[in-house]
């Protein structure tokens, strides 16, 4: 499996996803500052994999820290989660990692500092482990979706690169060929950035896996002609009522399959779901450098002075999404409902896990469902 990112003794090591797919490289980081870089200039991405990132660079923050108090080591904590809150706005992953990160160091702070600083690094590698096994309870749901045979297309990059392993979208169409579903994935090049073409291809040549990269203005055509029987995306954060943000595409996309009748299916971990956030309209939407938009492989390609727009990502309004797939089960319409329903379902579940192995309840280890 990709190993995206992990954690070493010598820091935390990233493939490189900026030079994909022509050279596999690695960059390891060894201050939190270092992994704020590579989570603001897309080294790493993906909202799940941004958000173990995190966590890992605050756990970094806190092994680096000459703090010989619990106030120092606390302030030192605080100033890593906010350079690294500052990074990627619209990735709701990256915000629940450093709570969930605060949260883990309340509840220790009256121990020892040794113990406070291997616990908050045990919390972040846990998260990782997590990761992997809610992608993959996810591709076990999202693959009973999947058609039996036939083209899937999916938008962005949403597979082990995007995550810690095995991948949301990705991961279920992972899931489906290991149930035996002959399926072919079509794989929007996603501009501005490529991550379609660059990565999604990428992964699934490796595993095998029959590939086909269209352009985005394809994807209406390929609809048309019969060649497409399911849509499946990751997202970056959905709202309680199911409104998703992904990757800038992804409403078209949404929109073209309601007018030819096919499935779209959004993948993501239930820490994508913002409960707080209650429509898409409230979701900050992160502008890019126009670099992005302007060049390709390093050549200008629109003329100097004009205008130039680059949002990272755009907002489907829940109307247009057939199901969400989570770790925790499929949510359909009506979403609101349907997704606080699996917030309580988890939390009964994880109290009385806790309570047959007579502990109290912690809110990071869960049992899936």
């Amino acid at each position: 499996m990709i190993q995206t990112l992990e954690w070493t003794d010598q820091g935390v090591r990233f493939i490189d996803q900026t030079k994909l797919p022509t050279e596999e490289t690695y960059v390891t980081c060894q201050t939190h500052e270092q992994v704020a870089e590579v989570i603001r200039t897309m080294v790493v991405r993906g909202a799940p994999a941004i958000g173990v990132a995190a966590a890992m660079g605050i756990a970094l923050a806190v092994k680096n820290s000459k703090a010989e108090t619990v106030g120092d080591l606390k302030r030192d904590f605080n100033q890593a989660c906010d350079v690294i809150g500052k990074t990627r706005p619209t990735a709701v992953n990256l915000f629940w990692a450093i709570r969930r990160m605060q949260e883990k160091l309340e509840r220790i702070r009256i121990r020892p500092l040794s113990q406070i600083r291997q616990t908050l690094i045990e919390e972040a590698q846990r998260m990782h482990a997590e990761d992997i096994a809610a992608n993959q309870a996810m591709g076990r749901h999202g693959a009973t979706l999947m058609p039996s045979e036939g083209g899937v297309l999916t938008h962005c990059n949403a597979g082990a690169l995007a995550t810690c392993g095995y991948g949301t979208a990705l991961g279920v169409i992972r899931a489906a060929v290991e149930q035996g579903k002959k399926i072919h994935v079509f794989a929007d090049e996603t501009r501005p950035f490529l991550q379609g073409s660059r990565l999604t291809a990428w992964e699934l040549m490796k595993d095998g896996i029959p590939t086909t990269v269209i352009s985005d203005n394809m994807a209406g055509a390929m609809m048309s002609q019969g060649k497409i029987g399911a849509i499946v995306v990751g997202a970056d954060r959905i709202a309680a009522n199911g409104d998703v943000a992904n990757k800038i595409g992804t409403y078209t996309v949404a929109v073209l399959a309601k007018e030819h009748g096919i499935p779209f299916y959004v993948a993501a971990p239930f820490s994508t779901i913002d409960l707080a956030t209650p429509d898409g309209g409230k979701i900050p939407i992160e502008q890019r450098d126009a670099k992005e938009v302007t060049h390709i492989a390093g050549k200008q390609m629109v003329p100097d002075g004009v205008g130039i727009e680059n949002p990272a990502f755009d907002v489907t309004p829940a109307k247009y999404v057939t199901a969400i797939i989570t770790e925790r089960g499929i949510a359909r319409a009506p979403y609101e409902e349907c997704l606080r329903n699996l917030a309580v379902k988890e939390a009964s579940i994880e109290v009385l896990h806790a309570t047959k192995n007579g502990h109290s309840s912690s809110p990071n280890l869960k049992t899936r469902v």
